[in-house]
């Protein structure tokens, strides 16, 4: 079966659709500013569960995913359209409103307008579609393409703390009584890195980002197939979720949350050596890491442990396998 990245990459092939392929379409605006605008679907069941989260979370994460998206094109998040279906038993109580409270909340801390949308019914599950836009300098969005070999390679934040959130969650694991809500809201109310975004964007720091949606091991790979490079990463410089460690041995090897785990949203960066020194200077106030280097062995992810080198596979995670 055709995964999701395949069928896109035809298509694009297939209709010459030059503006896809990175997490957001940039649109000329005027001649200093262009326009980024992405989209995301949230359907019930495939992307959350309503007995898993609170209809102020899953507003708060609808509206998230999108500016997560902005946020690794280097530009400032400006306006959201929101449209929502949900079936009539859903809408005979008060979710919808209280969907709108998180998703409005978040706007608000974002400085993002709310300037359109839908709502409508559908037959027994809620769908989400969220579209925001942001701006950039003309020319200066961040792409996945300008990687360069011998670039350094950073993340933002600590990793893994979502797909060991929704493995609780899966788990039978409740926020209400749960003693990792820290790690439940990694998955269900995630912090789109923007202000960090808008840093690398603004100072021209990356030549190339990504969110990580699918985690380190699918979405480093994006970065290696639209630059033409590959990587090598280091075990040891992983920031690896610090309450992951207080788990016992019987859950999935704990640098796997880091490599193949999805929806931490933070950044992923890279960064010509001779703006090192400024890329410090210009986080020092937030918390992030390097994880290894830009090579020219093209999509090939090399991972470097104390005692081996091994070829990284792609197990992030996938609509269609």
């Amino acid at each position: 079966m055709k995964t999701e990245f395949e069928f896109l990459a035809k298509l694009k092939n297939q209709y010459n659709l030059t503006k896809i392929g990175d997490d957001c379409a940039v649109l000329p605006k005027n001649s200093k500013t262009d326009t980024v605008i992405t989209t995301d679907l949230l359907v019930e069941d495939i992307d959350f569960r309503l007995s898993w989260t609170k209809p102020e979370f899953l507003g708060h994460k609808s509206l998230a995913v999108s500016l997560s998206d902005i946020a690794a094109m280097g530009a400032k998040p400006v306006w959201s359209m929101l449209s929502i279906g949900v079936p009539p038993k859903i809408w005979k109580t008060d979710f919808v409103e209280k969907f709108y409270e998180g998703y409005m909340r978040l706007a608000k801390k974002s400085d993002v307008e709310l300037v359109g949308g839908d709502v409508s019914k559908t037959p027994d599950k809620v769908v989400v579609d969220s579209i925001v836009a942001g701006e950039v300098k003309k020319g200066k969005a961040i792409l996945r393409s300008g990687a360069k070999v011998g670039d350094l390679i950073y993340v933002t934040g600590f990793l893994g703390g979502a797909s060991l959130g929704l493995e609780l969650l899966e788990n039978g694991k409740n926020f209400q009584n749960s003693k990792y809500k820290n790690l439940l809201l990694r998955q269900l109310s995630p912090d789109p890195q923007t202000e960090i975004g808008q840093i690398l964007g603004s100072k021209n720091l990356a030549t190339s980002m990504i969110d990580l949606s699918d985690g380190i091991s699918s979405d480093l790979k994006h970065i290696c197939s639209a630059s033409r490079v590959g990587a090598k990463i280091f075990t040891k410089n992983l920031p690896v979720e610090p309450e992951i460690f207080n788990f016992e041995s019987k859950l999935r090897d704990k640098i796997s949350y880091t490599l193949d785990g999805g929806e931490d949203f933070e950044l992923l960066f890279t960064v010509a050596p001779k703006k090192n020194f400024q890329l410090q200077k210009a986080l020092k106030n937030h918390h992030f890491s390097q994880l290894g280097v830009i090579t020219s062995n093209r999509e090939i992810i090399e991972l470097i442990t104390a005692s081996e080198t091994s070829v990284l596979p792609s197990k992030g995670f996938q609509h269609f396998e």
